[in-house]
Parts: C-alpha cells; structure tokens; sequence
C-alpha cells in the first residue's frame, strides 16, 4: 500500500491478529482488513456498522444482488480490487439470482436500481428517480445505504493503492461472507464511542467531527470541496473526483511537503467519505421529490 502506515503501523493486538491468520490461511491480510484495522475508532467502527447492515441486514435486496450493486460501483470507479471481490462474492453469497458476468436475467428492480445508483454516483447535481418510481422507497434506501459503503471504500482503495495477492481473492471473500462484514470488537476497541441515532451520522461525526490528527476544518474542506491551501486541494479534488488517477507519485508528493501519512490517511477518508454523502444525500433528495409528486 501506498501508506507504510496501514501496512505496518498497527497496535500489538492487530498485528498478533494479523500474524496469526495469515500463519493459519497461509494467505498475506488484504489490504482492505489492514486499512480497516488502522485507528478503528476514525473510521471502520461506524463504517462497519453501517456495511453489516447495507450488506447482510434485512432487505428488499438478496445478499448476491447487494454484492451485485457493489461490483457496479466499483466498476464506476474503476477500482480492479472492488470488481473482483464483488464479483467473486456475488456468486457465493447468492443463489445463482444475478451472474455478475451476465445480469441481465436478473429481476428487472435491480437493473432498476442500478441505473439510479449510477446516476447519484456520476452525476448527483442531476439526479432523478425516474428509473425507480415504480420500486418502495425502503429498497432504494436500502440500495443507497449499499452504495454509500462502497463509495466510500472503492475511493480508497484507488487513493491507498490495494491489490489482490495470491490466495486473497478465495480466502478474503469467503472470510467476509461468513462473517457478514463484521470483525471482533477486541480489535475495534479504539476511543471512546458515540452515538447520533444512526449508523450514517455516526459515521459523518466520527471522520469529520472528532478530535483527530488534523483539525476538523480540513476534513470538513476536504469533504464538501471547499478551498484547501495547496498541497491538499489538489489531491482531494482527486479522491473525490477520480480516485483512480492517484498514483505512488501524489503521495510522494504530500510526504515531500511535510504532511504526515496520518494527515493523509485522514484527510483522504474526509474526501472520500464527504463525495460519497453528496451522492447519498442527493439520492435520498430525489427520493423524497419523487414520493411528494
């Protein structure tokens, strides 16, 4: 990863965690579970919440077609790691309801949705909910919650530079699926825990409210894409906008400027995390303009 950090900066029960399974599965950890395992409290206790319950909750959506939706979006941004998790767990967590290779057998609500999901991802200013009106509002709620996780992590999976190793792809998605996105809470145990009523608040107050490295001004700027003082705007433009342009190069660069890898592990969670919302908010927007006609 493009972070030593994430690699290698981990408290002593992670990293016994970490050496443990990899000596049991003979298989290195993926990229995703050290990033996840780095800090939890910042960032992966209310994400994880909020993808437990996106992804193997109840909902109007099978688990496959949630896997599904996630390959879409990864696919939107153009992220080979997502692609090929999602795709491999579409075909274990389903029943053969959707092929990630060919969906269009799959139920035409889903094609539905997806064609909303791709339009707040892409273009959230215009979004509309054409393609939905004839689906209950829970399910594309239930399918935006999906879309938010996976806006947030395909970005930085780009932005961190995660790849699949030998052995990662088998042994990581069938971890994930028996577990049901869910990791042992001794390892999530990081600061104190605050509750806003909701997974999705709790996780806006934690990457961009709470006392961290950087000061809440610069995520909340790095977030809504208000001006940074250079080297910043320009790389969090990136995250945001094209997470699949940031090279080895761009990090270089900040580290170059003095700015620490928590500082960038920070304020590229905040980019990343306030693009996803912007597409969630604007999905739910149109949603609500869509029940009020």
């Amino acid at each position: 990863m493009r972070l030593s950090i994430l690699d290698n900066g981990h408290r002593r029960r992670v990293k016994v965690f970490l050496t443990l399974t990899s000596a049991t599965s003979r298989v290195a950890s993926p990229d995703i579970v050290k990033m996840l395992l780095y800090r939890p409290g910042f960032l992966t206790r209310p994400l994880l919440e909020l993808t437990a319950d996106a992804m193997r909750g109840p909902s109007y959506w099978t688990p496959g077609e949630r896997e599904y939706l996630a390959m879409c979006t990864a696919q939107l941004h153009r992220c080979p790691f997502c692609v090929e998790s999602h795709a491999e767990l579409t075909r274990i967590a389903g029943a053969g309801e959707v092929d990630p290779d060919d969906p269009a057998p799959g139920r035409p609500q889903l094609q539905a949705v997806r064609e909303f999901l791709d339009l707040v991802s892409c273009t959230p200013d215009s979004a509309n909910a054409a393609s939905v009106t004839d689906l209950p509002d829970d399910a594309v709620l239930q399918a935006l919650r999906v879309n938010l996780v996976w806006n947030i992590v395909n970005r930085l999976a780009n932005a961190f530079g995660f790849v699949l190793r030998d052995g990662q792809l088998h042994s990581g998605t069938r971890a994930l699926h028996r577990f049901g996105y869910r990791f042992p809470s001794f390892l999530l145990a990081d600061g104190p825990v605050t509750d806003r009523g909701d997974d999705v608040a709790n996780l806006r107050y934690a990457v961009l409210d709470a006392p961290a490295t950087t000061e809440p001004a610069l995520r909340a700027a790095a977030a809504a894409g208000e001006h940074l003082p250079e080297p910043w705007q320009s790389y969090a433009r990136t995250v945001r906008e094209a997470s699949y342009r940031i090279t080895d190069a761009d990090i270089d660069r900040l580290i170059a400027t003095a700015c620490s890898q928590d500082e960038i592990f920070e304020v590229t969670v905040a980019a990343a995390l306030g693009a996803a919302l912007r597409s969630f908010d604007a999905g739910r927007k149109a949603l609500e303009q869509k029940t009020v006609r």
